[in-house]
């Protein structure tokens, strides 16, 4: 069974994602408007608003992360735990 949105744990994975992210679109200097030109690029339609506020609630979907991190040509990660 799923954890609800608001458990602990959850909220807890959901900010390491986030930050996580975060870390490796500021180590290659991306922009969340160059993000979503490199996701358009892929096929996904993202603008940079909604790019700002989805990353920052850190509650997307491992596909998302994925996209986001193989269009900035992450391919390798330090998970830090």
């Amino acid at each position: 069974m799923a954890q609800p949105k608001n458990d602990p744990i959850t909220q807890q994975y959901e900010t390491l994602a986030k930050n996580l992210l975060k870390g490796e679109l500021k180590r290659r200097g991306v922009t969340y408007a160059q993000l979503a030109e490199k996701l358009s690029a892929m096929g996904v339609q993202e603008n940079e608003r909604n790019l700002n506020n989805k990353i920052s609630r850190g509650g997307f979907s491992a596909a998302f992360l994925l996209q986001c991190l193989k269009s900035i040509g992450a391919d390798t990660l330090h998970l830090g735990f």
